[in-house]
C-alpha cells in the first residue's frame, strides 16, 4: 500500500496521534485476522435509548459495593463470588433473526448500569439483559464509545439484590504471569468460566467500530475467550475486574491462544462520562507517521532508533496549531516508502517516546481534552520544545 494512499484514505489518526500501520515495526493486527470476539458485520448506531428516561438513568450509582477478597481465591470460590454480577446481552434484530448477536456484560453500579462492548450492542436492535437466574430485562443503550469499544446499558426496575457491582482493580499494577479468569457466555452458554494468565501488556489493537483509530494499553491473555464472551469481565484472583474482554487473535473466528481485554483503568475513566453525557471526548493531537527504525535513524543521522517520525499533520489539528512539521521528502528505506523532513517526537511531558505506543498509552492514561502537552522534538538536527493544547478527537464521520 502506498503511503499517500493510506493517508488520504483515512488520515490514520489513532488515539490522538496517528500511526501508519502497514509499515510499522509492529504487525498490523488486521492483517493477522484479529476479529472482535463476536465476529459480525457491525453497524454504528445512535443513542436513542437516552430518550424518555428520567434523570436517574444518567447518574452514576454506587460502584464496587462488594469489596475485593483479602486473599487470592480458588477458581470455584471466585466464580461463586462474581457469577451473579455477570449477565448475557442479546441484541435482537426484529426483522432478521440471523442478524442478532449474543454477548456478555457485568453490573457496574447499583443504579442499573451494565457495562458491555460497543460492538455487542451497536446493531440497533432490541437489547435484553439476562441475569444468571434466567430473568430478562429490557435495556436502553445510554452511552457508547467505539474508540475504546465500551458501552453502557440501563435496566429499570431490577431488584436491588441483583445489582451487585463488581470491584474494579488498578490495571496499571497488574503484571505478566498473573493468573486471571474470564466469565461470560461463549456461544450462548451462560455462566461459563475459563482461566489463564496475563500473557502481555500494553498491546495496541484496532478499534474496528472506529475506522482507523486503535485502542492502546490493552491486556493480552491466554484465558480461552470465544464468540459470546465479548463484554464479560476479566478478573484477578481477588475477584476484581482488571479488564473487559473485547477481541481475539484468530484466523478461524475461534480462540487461538490470544485474547484481548480493555483495561479497568480505561473503564474507570470512560464509563462515568458515558452514563452522564452519552459519550467520551478523547484527547487528540493530529499527526500521522511511523515508529523509528534503524534504517530511518541512520538516514537521519540519529544515534539511537527511537521516537516517532511525523510524516503528516492534520489540517486544523492541535499539532498544526503548535507548529509541528510533517515530511516533504519522499524516500524508500529498507524497501518501505517513507516521507522524511518532518519532526521526530522523542518525548512528551518528559516521558521518553520510543514508539507510538508510548504516546498512545500516555494520552489514554494521563490526558484530557484541553490539557497542554509538552513535546520534545528533533528538527534539522536540533532539539526543540513545543507546547500543544489537546483537542477533542473528531468523530469517525468527521475524520479526514
Amino acid at each position: 500500500m502506498a503511503l499517500n494512499k493510506a493517508v488520504l484514505a483515512a488520515g490514520i489518526i489513532i488515539a490522538g496521534v496517528a500511526v501508519f500501520f502497514a509499515y510499522s515495526q509492529f504487525v498490523d493486527l488486521d492483517d493477522l485476522g484479529i476479529p472482535l470476539v463476536d465476529d459480525f458485520d457491525f453497524k454504528q448506531t445512535g443513542l436513542d435509548g437516552r430518550a424518555g428516561l428520567d434523570g436517574d438513568a444518567f447518574e452514576v450509582g454506587q460502584v464496587s459495593t462488594v469489596e475485593a477478597s483479602d486473599t487470592e481465591l480458588s477458581l470455584p470460590d471466585l466464580f461463586t463470588r462474581v457469577e451473579k454480577s455477570v449477565v448475557q446481552i442479546t441484541d435482537s434484530d426484529e426483522t432478521d433473526q440471523f442478524d442478532s448477536r449474543l454477548g456478555s456484560g457485568f453490573v457496574y453500579d447499583n443504579n442499573g448500569h451494565i457495562i458491555t462492548n460497543d460492538h455487542v450492542v451497536s446493531g440497533g436492535g432490541r437489547v435484553d439483559v439476562t441475569f444468571l437466574d434466567g430473568t430478562v430485562y429490557r435495556a436502553s443503550l445510554i452511552g457508547s464509545d467505539p474508540f475504546t469499544d465500551l458501552a453502557v446499558l440501563y435496566v429499570e426496575e431490577v431488584p436491588p439484590e441483583k445489582l451487585v457491582p463488581l470491584p474494579l482493580a488498578d490495571s496499571s499494577a497488574i503484571r505478566v504471569g498473573e493468573q486471571v479468569a474470564a466469565i461470560g457466555n461463549p456461544f450462548g452458554l451462560s455462566g461459563s468460566m475459563s482461566a489463564g494468565i496475563i500473557s502481555g501488556l500494553g498491546r495496541l489493537i484496532p478499534a474496528q467500530e472506529a475506522g482507523d483509530f486503535s485502542i492502546p494499553d490493552v491486556i493480552q491473555t491466554d484465558a480461552p475467550i470465544n464468540p459470546g464472551n465479548s463484554g464479560g469481565p476479566l478478573l484477578n484472583m481477588r475477584g476484581e475486574v482488571i479488564g473487559i474482554n473485547s477481541a481475539i487473535y484468530s484466523t478461524t473466528g475461534q480462540f487461538a491462544g490470544v485474547g484481548f481485554a480493555i483495561p479497568s483503568n480505561t473503564i474507570d475513566k470512560v464509563v462515568p462520562s458515558l452514563i452522564t453525557a452519552g459519550s467520551f471526548q478523547h484527547p487528540w493531537l493530529g499527526v500521522a507517521g511511523r515508529d523509528m527504525t534503524p534504517g530511518i535513524a541512520e538516514r537521519l543521522g540519529l544515534e539511537e532508533p527511537r521516537g516517532f517520525l511525523v510524516m503528516e499533520v492534520v489540517a486544523g489539528s492541535p499539532a498544526e496549531a503548535a507548529g509541528i512539521r510533517g515530511g516533504d521528502e519522499d524516500a524508500t528505506i529498507d524497501g518501505v516508502p517513507v516521507k522524511l523532513g518532518g519532526d521526530v517526537i522523542v518525548s512528551i511531558d518528559n516521558q521518553t517516546v520510543r514508539k507510538i505506543d508510548d504516546i498512545l498509552v500516555y494520552l489514554q492514561r494521563e490526558k484530557s481534552v484541553g490539557d497542554e502537552l509538552q513535546l520534545t522534538i528533533l528538527r534539522d538536527g536540533q532539539e526543540l520544545n513545543v507546547t500543544a493544547v489537546l483537542g477533542a478527537r473528531p468523530s469517525q464521520q468527521e475524520s479526514p
